[in-house]
């Protein structure tokens, strides 16, 4: 009996979606490629528990404000910001993962010449896409009445990505094809 092996998918091994973004952005830092970092939520704490003096556990804290998207900084001398979505659904996005904020603040950075995106990973279809904010943006304010954007409407307007061992998700190659960089 002859056993067919089955091909290894290197781009997903074992990590999460935003691992995997934050393996890519460690990538491209240290080739000198693109500084682009994770942006920290703003929390406000309010109260520590001190059990031990090297054991202090956050017990309450709330968010200071709305965060604006999930990953910014600079890549030739412009500034990309993007947010990163993942969904087990395989028919559609659904449009509650995106707030009114995240909105307005990427057509801010479009308004100042920036790069803005947003990469959007289908978990169940092993599928992930770079979806131009300007294409968002459009379909957000469009169809405001939708709960989701179909995977038709995202296979038209987006661009997918495959997995590589490295960089994991190379969403620079769709920056390079898309936007003039120097």
């Amino acid at each position: 009996m002859v056993k067919s092996k089955s091909a290894v998918k290197f781009g997903k091994r074992g990590m999460n979606f935003e691992a995997e973004i934050n393996a890519t952005n460690d990538y491209y830092l240290a080739h000198g490629i693109a500084v682009i970092h994770k942006k920290p939520t703003p929390i406000q704490i309010v109260k520590v528990d001190y059990p031990q003096r090297s054991r202090a556990k956050i017990t309450e804290a709330y968010f200071r404000q709305a965060s604006t998207t999930d990953y910014s900084g600079v890549y030739r001398g412009r500034y990309i910001d993007f947010e990163a979505k993942e969904t087990h659904q395989k028919t559609s996005f659904p449009l509650k993962n995106f707030h009114e904020h995240q909105i307005v603040h990427m057509s801010k950075v479009l308004e100042q010449n920036g790069i803005a995106f947003v990469l959007l990973h289908f978990a169940s279809l092993d599928e992930t896409y770079y979806l131009p904010s300007e294409n968002l943006i459009r379909f957000y304010q469009e169809k405001k009445g939708l709960k989701s954007i179909p995977l038709d409407y995202i296979k038209q307007h987006a661009y997918q990505l495959s997995s590589h061992q490295i960089p994991r998700i190379p969403y620079l190659d769709i920056v390079n094809q898309l936007c003039e960089v120097n």
